[in-house]
């Protein structure tokens, strides 16, 4: 398909954006096209849509039955709405129908894309609509509902609007996901109620916060990049005055292997089971668990034992009954280990194998391929690392990276250290001089 830019179709759609978002039609301009227009052909049906590789931006058959279809999924009533990517302007126009309607936002989720929209197709009525405003998806942190997401344009987003991109995905699966962890399930009730008589003995993990204050803390996670600071982890382990080492509960087994026994280890995931712990070399190591965590896991820990319990509804009835302290979590043991570093009075906190991604085409350190869940061999998704370069993760990797991101974000005052390029560029957390050469 041959693409005439700065034709005048994109001339008509461009005067438009000069009057409105001349910043946002300068940003468009940068736009090198030549890849995205090798890749793009028209193909008919009923009706005609574009296709990038193999997928289409919209139906071929019923393009107006498509975007009633997805604009449905707002409830009437609604004044201000996000619809997440542009397609070729169907559902704004069935939007922009509803007289209820006072703003439509319109987040650009692949800029590329969306300067080629406007080179083939016409977009003028609703980019001149006056209810319209139109910007990059990257401008905002986080979601504005109600919204609408374009599924295409959710597996075309830019690397610059990728983390909106996947908030967008996690937010469209959230009640999936959570089926797993509904507080009224009968696994979930089971398991609390057989940790009753552990959590009314153990400590509260309260006593723990500000015991160490002014300490550097290292939080070891168990990603691959783990593997190459064994040796140095055991060294400094081994010396006087050190960090206060924080394990999550699966980096354990590889550092006892390797003559590195943590402070603490912090536990929360139901299907950590007792053979992921060396439980004989316990003694000299606190457990900081939640109730979900098996009673076997916790009956058999020979060292101190402190609970805790995260926000949410998951734990409000035995919260309620018995009470502990709260430890910030976000889907990764990672979040209260990290928390648990901040509470105690860290200074500084270093972390250690939280790659949230699959550097090398490994899925951890010490463990197996998909022993522990992840399983690169089927990753589909990406993030970027501390090279810039894409490195395969899962999105579920990616919704723990953006939590600990929040979380950094809102501690200032502690200095937060990253260990490696390989995995997941983390936000807000520098470079330690002396574990990341370049």
């Amino acid at each position: 398909m041959g693409l005439f830019f700065m034709n005048e179709t994109f001339q008509a759609n461009a005067a438009i954006l000069r009057r409105r978002w001349p910043k946002l039609l300068e940003r468009l301009l940068q736009e090198d096209l030549s890849a995205l227009q090798q890749s793009t052909d028209l193909v008919t049906g009923r009706a005609g849509t574009l296709r990038v590789g193999s997928i289409q931006l919209t139906s071929r058959y019923d393009r107006r039955g498509e975007a009633s279809l997805q604009a449905a999924s707002v409830p009437r009533g609604a004044t201000c709405v996000s619809l997440y990517g542009c397609g070729l302007g169907d559902v704004q126009g069935v939007l922009l129908e509803r007289s209820e309607l006072h703003t439509l936002n319109v987040w650009i989720l692949n800029a590329g894309l969306f300067a080629l929209v406007l080179h083939l197709v016409d977009q003028s009525a609703w980019l001149n609509n006056p209810r319209v405003e139109l910007a990059l998806a990257s401008r905002e942190k986080g979601l504005l509902r109600p919204f609408v997401a374009l599924p295409a344009e959710l597996a075309l987003a830019d690397e610059e609007n990728a983390r909106i991109r996947d908030l967008l995905v996690m937010e469209l699966q959230r009640d999936f996901v959570n089926r797993k962890f509904d507080p009224r399930a009968a696994q979930w009730q089971e398991r609390l109620s057989s940790n009753l008589e552990l959590l009314r003995q153990d400590a509260d993990v309260a006593e723990l916060f500000a015991s160490e204050r002014g300490r550097e803390f290292f939080v070891v996670a168990t990603g691959p990049s783990l593997e190459g600071h064994l040796d140095r982890l055991r060294a400094i382990r081994a010396r006087a005055d050190r960090p206060f080492f924080v394990a999550v509960d699966t980096a354990l087994l590889p550092l006892v292997r390797n003559g590195i026994v943590p402070d603490a280890v912090v536990s929360i995931d139901p299907d950590v089971a007792i053979g992921h712990f060396p439980l004989e070399d316990t003694e000299q190591t606190a457990l900081i668990y939640f109730p979900s965590v098996s009673n076997a896991v916790i009956s058999a820990w020979r060292g101190p034992r402190y609970a805790a319990y995260s926000g949410g509804k998951l734990f409000d009835e035995i919260r309620r009954r018995i009470g502990k302290a709260q430890l910030y979590a976000n889907g990764s043991v990672i979040h209260p280990a990290v928390d648990l570093a901040v509470r105690m009075g860290a200074c500084s906190v270093t972390l250690f194998g939280a790659d949230f991604s699959f550097p090398g085409d490994k899925s951890y350190a010490f463990w197996k391929d998909g022993v522990l869940g992840g399983n690169q061999a089927t990753a589909k998704h990406w993030v970027l690392n501390g090279h810039g370069e894409r490195v395969k993760t899962q999105l579920n990797f990616r919704s723990y990276l953006y939590g600990l991101v929040d979380y950094i974000a809102t501690h200032p005052d502690v200095v937060f250290f990253n260990t490696s390029r390989d995995g997941a560029h983390i936000e807000g957390a520098r470079f330690h001089p002396e574990f990341v050469s370049g």
